[in-house]
């Protein structure tokens, strides 16, 4: 292994001599990288010792210079050697840098992630949910085992990450933590926000993420057809729980809100427009706004839980796992073969609505999307709306043509 060649010196800038006082400067070299920084201190020019990088003499000034210079050099070694312990490679700049606290925010991957969870933590049940939250806490938890069992380190420099380092920590997560692509994908996310922010920043010269891809391979979504739909909102439940788990999902069909954004909903979103109630609010989860007509089967769900509010919330709900549970339970009373969530109830309504005649780009500003192309994701077009497409085609055009 090639020997680190590290060196501090200490000259003077006689080009900004005033009144003969000169300014001394500072200049870090390793391995061939060179940085150079102000010591902040003034000498007489006469008394500075170019070969001995310091002040010659006894005098008091020259006693004084001394002792700040060789309090600079102890503390550029301290930050040298504290960066050799934990850098693959160390720099004069990352050294210079260190000294003067410039860029310790982005100095490496954990402590970036730290101080991104720590500000995330800040903004929970504003406008940043607590699972997106746990999501981060996770990731970096992950990251953190991954470079201890990686490169037997604790951290990792920032200007370290390659296109590697994310394709292994991938294969780490399938691998070894053993979760399923499409999670890997979703948990590489916070790796590449964290990066590229420190990229953008200005903190790592490149970024690593800029040539490499993460496939999600996404599952087909599912949703209800319209026969389970009806089956489900026909189904008679004895248990108000039940009954109210599965009032909520035909809620989501019919509005495409997700969970959290009905939970909030207050009696202040209810906003009466052209003559008709619309729902008017923002999505928890990017704070756009949505505003949906209120057709009748959400209305009369409204009217049936009117009673049980504690405050102005139209609905009093619990948790998303509670309620999860109980309509995988009321699916199977249904005879509905699939493991039913409520977030199904979303993709239920969106391709409800296209192929019943509503143009995605309606659909799209329904769900609260902001590019389209989430909205395709979720809203698919199906067989029946296909053969609906090519019928009314073929109906318009096939006369004209006669074989």
């Amino acid at each position: 292994m090639m020997r680190s060649t590290f060196k501090v010196v200490f000259y003077v800038n006689g080009s900004k001599e005033k009144n003969g006082i000169v300014p001394i400067m500072g200049r870090v070299t390793i391995n061939g990288t060179i940085a150079q920084f102000s010591c902040k201190q003034g000498i007489s020019k006469d008394i500075w010792d170019a070969k001995g990088n310091r002040a010659k003499g006894k005098s008091r000034e020259a006693r004084e210079v001394n002792l700040a210079l060789d309090n600079i050099k102890a503390q550029i070694i301290k930050h040298y050697q504290r960066l050799s312990d934990r850098e693959a490679f160390v720099t004069a700049e990352m050294v210079r840098n260190a000294y003067q606290g410039i860029g310790t925010e982005y100095e490496t991957l954990l402590r970036a992630f730290d101080k991104e969870n720590e500000a995330f933590a800040k903004r929970v049940g504003k406008d940043r949910s607590v699972r997106t939250y746990q999501k981060y806490l996770t990731v970096r938890k992950y990251l953190a085992e991954f470079i201890k069992t990686q490169y037997k380190r604790t951290d990792m420099g920032m200007n370290e990450l390659t296109e590697d380092f994310i394709r292994d920590y991938c294969l780490y997560l399938r691998n070894q933590v053993g979760l399923n692509q499409s999670t890997v994908w979703i948990y590489s996310i916070p790796l590449k926000h964290i990066v590229t922010a420190a990229h953008y920043n200005g903190k790592i010269a490149r970024n690593p993420f800029a040539m490499y891809h993460v496939d999600p391979d996404f599952k087909e979504r599912e949703y209800l057809t319209e026969e389970e739909l009806k089956t489900m909102t026909d189904m008679e439940l004895d248990n108000p729980n039940f009954a109210f788990a599965r009032d909520l999902f035909i809620f989501g069909c019919w509005t495409g809100i997700s969970f959290i954004d009905i939970k909030n909903l207050t009696t202040e979103n209810i906003v009466e427009m052209n003559g008709s109630l619309w729902i008017t609010s923002k999505r928890q989860k990017t704070n756009v706004p949505f505003q949906i007509k209120l057709m009748e089967v959400p209305l009369r769900i409204i009217k049936r839980y009117e009673a049980f509010r504690k405050d102005n919330h139209l609905f009093n709900i619990g948790s998303l796992s509670v309620i999860n549970k109980r309509l995988k339970s009321i699916a199977k009373k249904c005879g509905i073969e699939k493991s039913l969530s409520f977030h199904q109830s979303r993709h239920t309504m969106a391709v409800f609505a296209l192929n019943n005649g509503m143009p995605i780009e309606s659909v799209s500003k329904i769900l609260g999307h902001t590019n389209i192309t989430t909205t395709q994701l979720y809203a698919k077009v199906t067989s029946t709306k296909l053969d609906h497409d090519i019928s009314a085609f073929e109906e318009k055009v096939s006369t004209r043509f006669a074989i």
